[in-house]
């Protein structure tokens, strides 16, 4: 059976074609914002872009409150990759991006993690707030997977107990390194931070369910110093092609 390539997959090989043809005579780079949680899926998807268009990628990583904040102050972004919906659209509101250019381009998951075994189910999370000294989690006002753990914490009647033993990371890079370099045993980290090809990579993780927290939708959006920037619309073209798309479930996301 033949394979069916749909118009977004279509108009990115196009591209690419002609780009190749071209010789890349014109690369050029992008500066992008990209929320923690997908930093390490978009060095993936930076290096594919790269490989495919001969452009760079210039990425800077951080909570998605505070590059939002960044971005208010005039920071020299093209294009903003956040860990919620609400940033890009507000941007587009303060006339900061690209009227209509927001779309999702992930929806993330969280996950209770240990460089230790023995944390794989809710009632492994229960127990580790008798167990341990401290949880570590993101921020919940700069990073939106913060706000989710505190829903989380809260749904399972939980807040009381874990309140005195949370460490908050500034996001959730920060989160993760407190708990991979194991000066917190264990915490709430983005499922993409511990996971690749199907499997966790170290320790023992519980995924938290979806029903428990608030959605994990991601938006992009073009910024206004984007906009002139053939470079930024090809590479938020790519993200949403099926090869990009393969890459991004690949880090444990939904799209």
């Amino acid at each position: 059976m033949d394979a069916v390539i749909n118009m977004t997959d279509f108009k990115w090989i196009m591209m690419i074609t002609l780009l190749s043809a071209a010789g890349l005579a014109q690369a050029g780079e992008v500066k992008v914002a990209v929320a923690s949680n997908f930093y390490k899926p978009m060095l993936q998807l930076a290096k594919e872009f790269e490989q495919a268009t001969g452009n760079r990628v210039m990425l800077s990583a951080g909570s998605t409150g505070t590059l939002y904040a960044q971005i208010k102050n005039g920071a020299p972004f093209e294009v903003f990759l956040a860990a919620d919906q609400r940033r890009p659209k507000a941007l587009e509101n303060e006339k900061l991006a690209v009227n209509g250019s927001h779309f999702t381009y992930a929806q993330g998951q969280l996950a209770f993690w240990s460089k230790n075994g023995g944390y794989k189910t809710q009632q492994d999370f229960i127990d580790a707030i008798s167990q341990v000294a401290h949880i570590a989690i993101a921020n919940p006002k700069n990073a939106p997977y913060g706000a989710a753990t505190i829903d989380t914490i809260k749904k399972l009647d939980m807040y009381e107990k874990a309140q005195p033993k949370i460490v908050e990371g500034h996001n959730i890079g920060q989160t993760y390194q407190y708990i991979s370099s194991e000066n917190v045993s264990c915490g709430f980290v983005a499922l993409s931070q511990v996971y690749q090809k199907g499997k966790i990579t170290e320790g023992s993780a519980w995924l938290v369910p979806s029903n428990l927290h608030r959605a994990l939708k991601q938006d992009a959006v073009l910024l206004n110093q984007g906009e002139s920037n053939d470079v930024a619309k090809s590479l938020l073209e790519f993200l949403q092609s099926e090869p990009a798309k393969r890459t991004i479930r690949s880090f444990g996301y939904k799209i």
